[in-house]
C-alpha cells in the first residue's frame, strides 16, 4: 500500500513538471508566433503604404508618424488613421485610410495620399466587394484606372469636375458599372478637400 502512494505521488510529480513544461513551451511559441504575426503585419502595411508613396519620399517610419482624425468625410464609422511622410523633418505628404461608404456592393476602404502641395501623390484600394469584372476594375492589379488620380489636385481638374463623365466630370467610368467609379471619385475628392482645410492639423 505504502509503495502503491509512492507510484502514485512520483506518477503526479511527473505529471506536474510535464504540465509546467508544457505550459512553458506553449507560452515561449505563442510570443515567437505573435511577434511574426506583428511583423508581417506591419510588412503588409509598409507595402501598401509603399504603393502610394515611393520609399524615397520620406525617411520617417510611416507606421510610428500617424495620428488618429475623427473625419465623416474620410470615414463615418471610424477614425481613420493618417501617416504622415517626411525627409529631414519637414513634411511630404500624408497619406490617409479612407472609405467609400456608397460603392455598389457595399463600403470601398482606400488609401489616399495627398503631397504638401495638394495634389495626389497615390490611390489604393485595399478592401472592396466590387463585382467581379465590372466593379473591381477599382483594383490595381485588374486595372490600371486608380492611377489616374495620381497628380490630380482641386484645381487640376476644377473641382466641378470631380465625378464621372457619365455625370458631366473628368474620370472615366467602366462600362455598366458607373456607381464604383463614381464612389471613389467622390471619396478622393473628400480626401483632398479635408487635406486642404487640415494640413496644419495633420502635421502638427
Amino acid at each position: 500500500m505504502q509503495g502503491l502512494s509512492k507510484n502514485m505521488l512520483i506518477g503526479a510529480l511527473l505529471l506536474g513538471c510535464f504540465a509546467i513544461f508544457g505550459s512553458g513551451l506553449l507560452a515561449f511559441i505563442n510570443s515567437m508566433t505573435e511577434k511574426r504575426i506583428a511583423e508581417n503585419e506591419r510588412q503588409a502595411l509598409l507595402n501598401s503604404l509603399n504603393q502610394v508613396i515611393d520609399a524615397s519620399q520620406y525617411d520617417n517610419a510611416l507606421e510610428e508618424d500617424s495620428i488618429s482624425v475623427n473625419a465623416n468625410t474620410l470615414n463615418r464609422d471610424e477614425a481613420s488613421i493618417v501617416y504622415r511622410a517626411r525627409k529631414n523633418n519637414k513634411a511630404v505628404a500624408a497619406i490617409m485610410t479612407v472609405t467609400a461608404p456608397d460603392g455598389y456592393n457595399g463600403k470601398i476602404k482606400m488609401l489616399v495620399a495627398v503631397n504638401t502641395n495638394g495634389k495626389v501623390a497615390g490611390v489604393r484600394v485595399v478592401a472592396h466587394k466590387e463585382t467581379p469584372g465590372l466593379g473591381d476594375k477599382i483594383d490595381v492589379s485588374r486595372d490600371n484606372w486608380i492611377n489616374s488620380f495620381s497628380g490630380k489636385s482641386l484645381q487640376q481638374p476644377n473641382i466641378n469636375l470631380w465625378t464621372v463623365k457619365k455625370d458631366g466630370g473628368e474620370f472615366d467610368s467602366f462600362s455598366g458599372a458607373t456607381i464604383t467609379p463614381r464612389a471613389v471619385v467622390k471619396a478622393v475628392k473628400n480626401s483632398l478637400q479635408y487635406f486642404e482645410n487640415n494640413q496644419d492639423l495633420l502635421f502638427q
